[in-house]
């Protein structure tokens, strides 16, 4: 149901989608996801440099501002017209923006940081102000994208303050500006004097939403692909080739946890929430695509490295890599679905026990990592074929059909 507003007509209404359905998801939205293939590979490369705490950490923070450039933009989308002019324009500026960011992250904490902080700063706030010239006269989204933007100038002062300083300064702000940003959304962005924003009044048209996480997901999983496809290039025998099927195997699995079944039920389960629509796309897609999206970035560090030496004996961080990367993202998806259904996903949640308790004695044991990343896909599969034989037994509506499948 739409709020209860004043009769005021939009001032450019050819901007804003009319809501008749599901919401397609247009080219020029996914052009523009095109630019976080690099993205996810610069990530895995520097989770590959840096194979410590720190270094996770650090990839962490990095996928977390740019996973807001990203999502905050397909919400930008899911009341904007993409094939219009002005919108248009928008996503190619946000496109090179965001290819700049991608291009930092190698240095994003040694020389470029501030670069990545001031384009960050830039596309937070430009976004923003462009969504509230092209709202005018939508009462309700005018005062959502008003509610907002102190908030982004704040958490992007906050980036921009954590360059300038460096050093452990800078993970802290930048993690900070992380939280600040978590917690105005949780509450609504609200400002004082004002109010806050709920989320029922987002009036999001889930469908879409979802379709465009779905979009990135597959993003990434293009991008394991891609980096395993390279690596075989590099090295073709016939060992490299038992490797790349290996890992070729690990990403058709992860694959097929998430699109085989889950995917589609879960665009219908989002679309058909009526007023709980803001509030279940900002946990679901928000907060938990990005740990499956982290989870996968994790895998194709796993997979390089199964391809560079697949018969060396497991390292702490090799043995994270193969195993935690899936067990990320069984987490990840595990609560995706508790959130959308419900229930419980006895079978991911199982699995990532599973997958974690075999990381310190496959360390201990000496586990080559092709083993290692061989027993990640079982325990994928075997969460697969739970899930089949569940089906089997509670057929589950397929939902709508996506352009993505």
């Amino acid at each position: 149901m739409i709020p209860s507003e004043p009769a005021v007509q939009p001032k450019r209404p050819w901007l804003l989608r009319e809501r008749r359905g599901v919401e397609p998801t247009t080219s020029m939205e996914l052009f523009f996801d095109l630019v976080f293939i690099f993205t996810t590979t610069q990530l895995a490369h520097y989770l590959i440099a840096h194979p410590d705490w720190r270094g996770a950490g650090r990839t962490a923070l990095v996928l977390a501002l740019i996973w807001f450039v990203w999502i905050y933009t397909a919400w930008g989308t899911n009341w904007l017209r993409p094939d219009q002019g002005p919108v248009r324009a928008l996503l190619i500026a946000l496109m090179l923006g965001s290819l700049l960011l991608s291009a930092t992250i190698p240095e994003a904490f040694d020389g470029a940081g501030l670069v990545f902080a001031l384009v960050y700063v830039t596309l937070q706030v430009g976004r923003t102000l462009f969504a509230l010239w092209a709202v005018q006269g939508q009462p309700w989204l005018v005062d959502g994208f008003q509610k907002t933007l102190p908030w982004f100038a704040g958490t992007s002062l906050l980036v921009v303050l954590g360059a300038v300083i460096g050093g452990g300064f800078q993970e802290a702000l930048w993690a900070a500006a992380i939280v600040v940003e978590v917690i105005g959304l949780s509450t609504g962005f609200p400002v004082p004097g004002r109010g806050r924003s709920p989320a029922e009044r987002w009036m999001v048209e889930g469908g879409h939403l979802a379709e465009r996480c779905q979009a990135f997901i597959l993003i990434a999983l293009g991008e394991s692909i891609l980096v395993t496809g390279s690596t075989l290039a590099q090295h073709l025998n016939p060992t490299m080739v038992g490797a790349f099927v290996l890992a070729f195997a690990g990403s058709v699995a992860l694959w097929w946890v998430y699109f085989a079944r889950s995917a589609p039920a879960a665009a219908e389960v989002v679309a058909g929430a009526g007023e709980r629509t803001g509030a279940l796309g900002r946990l679901a897609f928000n907060y938990l695509h990005p740990v499956m999206v982290a989870g996968i970035i994790v895998t194709s560090a796993g997979d390089e490295q199964l391809l560079r030496e697949p018969g060396a004996p497991a390292t702490p961080a090799a043995a994270l890599f193969t195993l935690g990367g899936p067990a990320l993202f069984l987490a990840g998806h595990g609560a995706y679905k508790a959130v959308l259904w419900r229930t419980a996903p006895t079978s991911r949640f199982a699995a990532v026990v599973v997958l974690l308790a075999l990381t310190p004695v496959a360390v201990a044991s000496g586990t080559p990592v092709a083993a290692c990343a061989a027993a990640a896909v079982a325990v994928t599969v075997v969460v697969i074929m739970t899930d089949r034989s569940r089906a089997r037994r509670a057929p589950q509506s397929r939902g709508p059909r996506s352009p993505l499948r």
